[in-house]
């Protein structure tokens, strides 16, 4: 059986998101390999993807090793989300499907009955699904794809803190629900960019002055997913 390289590239970059990986570190195919319980060639694979996507540098001497981003480049990748989620969502209002409507406008209900109940940490995964379900709706394989990369990095670069007032926040979720569904784009656009840009001051950066923590728990396994495949 052979595992897809997109599996693999999965697993690494979650695991550099999760710190696992240390920014700088060496990623050794042998030992990627020996990690997730793949060949070499599908790790190689997953590097050079990981590699394009600004996960990993290859560096003289040392080969390839976790990327260090700088305080300006994390600084670029929340203006690169507050430019694109608002076209994600104007696209959504035109092409979105009776599908899509359906998961969000239950997202913003299941969100505004967490709010109301305090569970932060479900309404910090179901604020990623409603992102994520938006993008979709947009119909643009670029512009989700783009997105999806911008919520890899930003998780992997910065602490979102819990929202003041999230009970407010799914309600703007809830604003932009409406306006995708009249099929309002300018509206949709204008509510997403004052979402996004204050969903942007609750980030704060992992590694200020680019020095990594250390004091992450770091033995987490992270298996590669094997549902789906066969023999």
């Amino acid at each position: 059986m052979r595992i897809p390289a997109h599996s693999v590239c999965t697993a690494i970059r979650d695991d550099i998101v999760a710190g696992v990986h240390e920014r700088g570190s060496r990623l050794t195919e042998e030992l990627l390999a020996r990690r997730y319980g793949v060949s070499r060639v599908p790790v190689r694979e997953a590097l050079r993807t990981l590699e394009a996507e600004g996960f990993v540098v290859t560096r003289r001497h040392a080969g390839a090793c976790v990327a260090e981003p700088t305080e300006l480049e994390a600084a670029d990748l929340l203006e690169m989300r507050m430019l694109l989620e608002p076209l994600g969502a104007a696209r959504a209002a035109q092409r979105r499907t009776e599908a899509h409507m359906k998961v969000l406008r239950g997202l913003v209900r299941l969100g505004q009955e967490r709010a109301r109940r305090g569970n932060s940490d479900d309404l910090r995964s179901l604020g990623g699904w409603f992102h994520e379900t938006l993008a979709q709706a947009s119909g643009s394989p670029a512009l989700i794809a783009m997105l999806t990369q911008l919520r890899h990095k930003i998780a992997w670069m910065y602490t979102v803190d819990a929202p003041a007032a999230p009970l407010e926040s799914w309600t703007e979720h809830g604003a932009i629900v409406d306006a995708v569904s009249r099929g309002d784009g300018e509206r949709a656009r204008a509510l997403t960019a004052l979402h996004t840009e204050r969903a942007t001051t609750a980030h704060r950066l992992r590694f200020p002055g680019g020095q990594a923590r250390s004091d992450r728990v770091r033995t987490s396994q992270h298996p590669v997913n094997m549902s789906g495949l066969r023999n």
